[in-house]
């Protein structure tokens, strides 16, 4: 070696200096500290089987309530594209009322709070599962009955916090990137609110939520299936519509023809949720949050 090249490694060594083409030294960036410090402290949320069910037009169609569907608490550890069902709209309200996190308080007060926050003077109110997806921890199932505050809360959250049952989940839920939903997109121009379909909803959330504590993959990814069916038959534009440039349909048949369950992260596309105990080429997986004891 060299004494030149010996002087390399050592200004290497002791400066945060990398290697460029040509042998050229170019300093480091400094460190900009934990991702939370840039994309904020409040968790995300991913909603699994079930999602509709917490809107009242949906739920009052429900002959055999309650009616369930499961959210998962995220831990913020990258960014999640907008407008692709992770409602990110919500988390940006939470960041303004909490931009130091989530405050030391009872889950179902934050809740409410951030409910009347987000749903001021809005015609077409977002669901509360978006609220308590992002401010309960762990993996929770949420069940709408509409004789219950006309469907806008649930009757009845169970959350689950066990750490072997959090690092199943996330070794099985697969998150493939899609697309965002275009502008001037509404899912909602066709309904079909069947109360057979509409059962059937409620019932894939209930079912998700039993195959994940028995961490039965073919029982969760039947459940991702089933919910996905239920929204093409209820609420056909969330898969198919004009404004769509992704042909959504294709591309969730091969995955849930490949895998044992697949299903969107909300209408239009976004981001696509795979059940799988094997890896998926280009995917990612997420971290749960979970009540630390």
């Amino acid at each position: 070696m060299t004494k030149n090249n010996r002087h390399i490694e050592d200004v290497i060594r002791k400066r945060p200096y990398r290697l460029v083409p040509a042998g050229r030294l170019v300093e480091r960036p400094k460190s900009h500290g934990h991702i939370e410090d840039v994309i904020g402290k409040v968790p995300y949320r991913i909603a699994l089987a079930g999602g509709w069910i917490d809107q009242p037009f949906v739920s009052v169609h429900n002959p055999s309530p309650p009616g369930s569907m499961v959210v998962v608490n995220v831990e913020p550890q990258f960014w999640f594209m907008e407008r692709a069902g992770i409602c990110i709209s919500t988390r940006k309200i939470a960041l303004k009322l909490w931009k130091n996190g989530l405050p030391e308080k009872n889950p179902c007060e934050l809740t409410e709070q951030l409910f009347k926050a987000e749903n001021v003077a809005k015609v077409e109110p977002s669901g509360s599962q978006d609220m308590i997806g992002l401010i309960y921890p762990g993996i929770s199932r949420l069940d709408y009955d509409y004789t219950h505050r006309e469907g806008v809360f649930p009757k009845h959250i169970e959350s689950c916090n066990d750490p072997q049952i959090a690092k199943w989940l996330e070794k099985v839920i697969h998150i493939l990137p899609v697309a965002p939903r275009p502008e001037g997109y509404n899912p909602l121009e066709a309904k079909n609110l069947s109360s057979e379909w509409i059962s059937r909803l409620g019932k894939s959330g209930k079912n998700c939520y039993e195959a994940i504590i028995a961490k039965d993959i073919d029982a969760l990814g039947a459940s991702m299936n089933e919910c996905m069916l239920c929204w093409e038959k209820i609420l056909p534009g969330t898969v198919r519509h004009h404004k769509l440039n992704e042909n959504l349909i294709p591309l969730l048949e091969y995955y849930r023809s490949n895998y044992p369950g697949a299903m969107y992260s909300g209408c239009g596309g976004g981001y696509l949720f795979i059940a799988s105990q094997v890896p998926v080429p280009g995917a990612f997986n997420i971290k749960v949050r979970i009540r630390q004891s």
